[in-house]
């Protein structure tokens, strides 16, 4: 900050009329401006006073008229930065009011007795809540501060001798209240130590003047408004004891933040914006010197408070880092958290302070509550040269242009987008749909708007378009909700119509997917205020059925589609686990709450990589090392947190680790695969195999457990040693003895896609170490292939295809036929071999075989492309939503004969391959 051009007492009429009242306040203002002024240093000099024989009102009015002047002096002379200043009178306050508090209170229990819970016969505290700018912890020097009170619990005093009078505990802390308002507030010969608005709290001026948590908790859940929202984000609790001040938290956090993503706050805040606005620019008409109005005006520092804030109600409940009362802390997450560009965020955090500079400069000339610049030239040259310019103009270029940066950048968030959407074919259809008519008058309609876009069925989708409308969900719906979807069934008709795919089945599941989101006004909200977001939630579900299902069973995704930034980047899987477990840290002791922030997590970056795919941004291989890292991330961060939860672990980290077999452990993982996994563990306590038995069980159930957010991934561990009748682990020895001695053969061919996943590092580097030596085992070549063909019969005759297409994993020539010559080139060629034991994927280990001269090189390599042709179309039939993938047999069959003609000289002629 620039230095002030003026000293601080030509600059401040309140700094020169206190410091002058006394030749001895200048040392004492100079002493105090030389300090770092803590709380410590508060307790000091209000004893200091107290001990002159000043009584507590008059001390501590005493001691805050010290601090605000010491405050003057560093900031004016530089050596004082914003953060300082905010800080310092936010401490100062707490300590008034704690202060304040604990003395009234002892008073009051003097007089009537102990407050005491009725329920728990404990002694009630009062919580004294600080709201706005102190609970924000940013307070201006001349604020008021707006508080509410809350005790704990109803009942009443315990009286201890006959003098006392005995009050319930409601009147009690009422009075309590009271005094403690008249204290801090009363103007007397020293003036105040800060005024109080208590409007804030429950049923306003109207309500009680202190209220339980009960009446707190019914009141939210019953009365409580979209702005009073907005007001508890900031609610910090200055008074009361831990446990209570934990159990106002578990009532307020729930009406603040929704577990869902929150798209109305938008509209609600706009709303409250556009009210104080009004009342704005009806103060500057009657009273024109109140213009250029800092805080409230336009650009000024509500609407940056605003901008923070809506990303707090949007997105808190599921981003717990995104609940700091902080609006220069939330700015900041919000940039770590790309919802706003780092540039934005620079803007806005400059803008910031400046405005809240000029703010204290403002109240600095008086020791008054203005935040307007003012009409008298003179004081105009203060206020600018107390920021540091020459003149008047030069102070207002700059007002202007921070204030120009923050009023388009909040009309980025808030300009209400539906209404100022210029005319577009969108608008005709306006009409055509509308949730309370009747098939006989609109059907006519319907179609012929149907016809005119080029559907395909036309009437079939009349049909589906008048049902959807016309069903009990939609016709049950508030009045604003249902026009709200309405509208938006309106403008995706000719968006729909734009793409170039089957338009009628995007339709209905268009409609499946409203008629799913119909009664979550937020999301309604979120595809009204970005109208882009329909478009592309159009061209998903367009391509692939398996993402309109996926969007419509999880569309809290929905904000996924906002930013192509978070849509278009590559997936930093090192930041991602990062925030994997900043998040599981922060629900630490809440399980479900964990649950929810892994599925959630999941379902966010999944439902990135199915957007980057959909748009043909990765290859089918890319995805699935994609997924496959996601999936190993989850399940690390999953053991972590769920050995927390064994209360008897008998050490901090385990010996344990989850080997990743089958597609996981190939790292050709699809969007709905189920994990193979098995347990190892190497620890000797005897603690130990009740309690790794103990963490598989729970990490199998943190898992598949259905939560509001749905399953993370089925677990599958058939592959374990001796399978469903084995332990469910096994310690490293013991899986190194059953591998070489026990294991079938369709078990280290199992091993030869097996990787370690997760855990500890050590027994992943003995689990690779068995399995190299497990495969590099000498084999009988013609036992090894009797064997292999002899398994693949028994696959193919349980996987039957009686259709005339051509299934790409089960039939001869297909996936299965690759994977199991892959297999057995391995466990045939890896004793001379070892290059061939590293788990690097079916296509890489082909063209190593025809490399090593194991089999044709050019064979290998048309083999290698027939896999990955198939696993293509695999996936492109499973993005349709069907579990089975069959193609046309002329699709695939030059590729299919190419995987025949290697099965035959690998494996020979058998009844399969000749099928």
């Amino acid at each position: 900050m620039t230095p002030s051009l003026l000293t601080s007492e030509v600059a401040s009429r309140f700094y020169s009329r206190w410091r002058n009242a006394d030749p001895s306040r200048a040392d004492m203002v100079a002493e105090l401006a030389g300090l770092s002024i803590t709380p410590e240093v508060f307790a000091r000099l209000l004893q200091k006073e107290t001990a002159a024989g000043m009584p507590l009102p008059r001390a501590m009015r005493r001691v805050r008229n010290l601090v605000v002047s010491a405050l003057i002096d560093r900031d004016l002379g530089g050596r004082a930065e914003l953060a300082e200043v905010l800080a310092t009178i936010s401490d100062f306050a707490d300590f008034a009011v704690q202060t304040h508090l604990a003395a009234i209170s002892a008073e009051l229990v003097e007089l009537h007795g102990t407050p005491i819970g009725a329920d728990s016969g404990e002694r009630q505290e009062m919580m004294v809540i600080g709201m706005g700018k102190l609970g924000g912890h940013e307070l201006n020097v001349s604020s008021d501060i707006d508080l509410i009170f809350v005790y704990p619990e109803s009942g009443e005093t315990r009286v201890t001798s006959p003098e006392q009078r005995q009050l319930s505990n409601h009147e009690f802390f009422i009075r309590v209240g009271k005094k403690l308002i008249g204290a801090l507030s009363e103007i007397t010969e020293d003036g105040f130590t800060f005024r109080v608005d208590m409007a804030l709290r429950p049923n306003g001026a109207s309500g009680p003047l202190a209220a339980s948590l009960a009446m707190v908790e019914e009141y939210l859940l019953v009365q409580g408004r979209e702005w009073e929202r907005y007001a508890w984000v900031k609610a910090r609790a200055l008074t009361g004891r831990p446990e209570d001040i934990a159990s106002l938290e578990q009532i307020v956090r729930p009406f603040v933040y929704r577990r869902y993503l929150d798209f109305g706050a938008i509209e609600a805040l706009r709303n409250m914006h556009g009210q104080i606005r009004a009342e704005v620019k009806r103060q500057e008409v009657r009273h024109p010197e109140r213009a250029n109005n800092v805080k409230l005006g336009r650009g000024g520092i509500r609407e940056i408070e605003f901008l923070a804030q809506v990303f707090q109600l949007i997105r808190g409940g599921r981003d717990l880092s995104l609940q700091d009362r902080s609006t220069r802390a939330t700015l900041v997450t919000l940039a770590e958290k790309n919802l706003l560009s780092a540039a934005e965020v620079e803007q806005l955090q400059a803008a910031y302070t400046f405005l809240r500079n000029l703010e204290h400069r403002l109240q600095y000339l008086d020791d008054a509550q203005t935040h307007t610049f003012p009409a008298n030239p003179e004081d105009q040259l203060t206020i600018a040269k107390m920021m540091g310019f020459a003149d008047v103009p030069a102070l207002l270029a700059e007002l202007d242009a921070h204030r120009t940066t923050v009023a388009s950048q909040f009309d980025a968030i808030f300009a209400d987008k539906a209404s100022s959407t210029p005319a577009t074919p969108v608008a005709e259809s306006a009409t055509i749909v509308q949730g309370n008519l009747s098939d006989i008058e609109h059907r006519e309609a319907i179609e012929a708007r149907l016809q005119a876009l080029a559907f395909d069925d036309v009437p079939g989708a009349t049909n589906r378009l008048l049902a959807t409308a016309q069903s009990p969900r939609l016709q049950s719906l508030p009045e604003a909700s249902r026009n709200k979807l309405m509208a938006l069934i309106n403008a995706s008709l000719p968006l729909i119509a734009a793409t170039s795919n089957a338009r009628a089945e995007t339709l209905g599941r268009l409609l499946d997917f409203f008629e799913a989101i119909a009664r979550r006004a937020a999301y309604l909200a979120l595809l009204t205020e970005y109208p882009h977001t329909l478009g592309r939630v159009i061209r998903m579900m367009g391509s692939s059925g398996w993402a309109a299902t996926y969007l419509t069973r999880h569309p809290i995704l929905l904000d996924e589609l906002l930013e192509d930034r978070t849509l278009t980047a590559a997936p930093d899987w090192t930041a991602f686990a990062q925030e994997v477990q900043r998040q599981l840290d922060a629900a630490d002791g809440d399980t479900e709450l964990q649950m929810n922030v892994l599925r959630d997590l999941h379902h966010a970056q999944l439902f990135r990589l199915l957007a980057q795919d959909l748009e043909g941004g990765l290859t089918v291989e890319k995805l699935a090392d994609h997924l496959s890292a996601l999936a190993d991330i989850l399940v690390g961060a999953t053991i972590g947190a769920v050995w927390k939860t064994i209360h008897n672990r008998h050490r901090e980290v385990p010996k344990f680790a989850v080997i990743a077999y089958g597609k996981l452990g190939g790292k050709e993982l699809g969007y709905a695969s189920d994990l193979d996994v098995i347990f190892l563990f190497d620890d000797d306590d005897q603690e130990a195999p009740a309690n790794y038995a103990r963490l598989a069980q729970r990490f199998i159930t943190w898992m598949t457990t259905h939560t509001p957010a749905g399953i993370l991934f089925d677990i599958d561990i058939a592959l374990r040693p001796d399978g469903a009748s084995g332990l469910l682990v096994s310690r490293v020895s013991a899986f190194e003895k059953y591998q070489t001695e026990h294991a079938w053969l369709w078990e280290h061919q199992a091993l030869t896609r097996a990787r370690f996943c997760a855990g500890d590092a050590e027994i992943g580097a003995r689990f690779e170490a068995i399995r190299e030596q497990v495969l590099r085992q000498p084999r009988d070549e013609e036992k090894l292939r009797r064997e292999v063909a002899a398994m693949r019969t028994k696959m193919h005759e349980a996987h039957p295809n009686r259709s005339l297409q051509f299934d790409l994993k089960h039939d001869a020539g297909g996936m299965i036929d690759i994977e199991f010559i892959v297999q057995f080139l391995v466990l045939c060629n890896a004793c001379k071999y070892p290059q061939l034991t590293p788990d690097i994927g079916n296509i890489a280990l082909l063209k190593l075989c025809g490399e090593l001269g194991l089999i044709d090189v050019t064979l290998a390599g048309e083999v290698a492309d027939a896999y990955r042709t198939f696993r293509k179309l695999q996936h492109q039939i499973r993005l349709q939503g069907n579990d089975r993938a069959r193609v046309d047999v002329e699709k695939v069959e030059v590729a299919a004969a190419k995987v025949r003609e290697l099965w035959g000289v690998t494996l020979g002629r058998s009844q399969l391959s000749a099928t």
